[in-house]
């Protein structure tokens, strides 16, 4: 049982520990491979011309780095 408790107070810690590095960074959590760029594509819907929605959502994610960089404190 003691095992137990430490191995979910280790998985805690660091779920505790990634919550606070994406906070601080205020960046989504990336893998190390590269994903799909290792590939050859640039984006998950890899059309030549993104939908509507897909170009709004690129703009608000566009406009939300623009103000983190901005209203950034350190």
């Amino acid at each position: 049982m003691s095992t137990f408790i430490a191995a979910f107070v280790v998985l805690l810690l660091f779920f505790l520990l990634m919550s606070v590095g994406y906070i601080v960074k205020k960046e989504a959590v990336e893998g190390s491979c590269g994903g799909l760029g290792v590939l050859g594509i640039e984006k998950a819907c890899d059309c030549d011309d993104p939908c509507d929605a897909r170009k709004l959502r690129m703009a608000k994610d566009e406009a939300r780095k623009e103000m983190l960089n901005q209203n950034r404190i350190i």
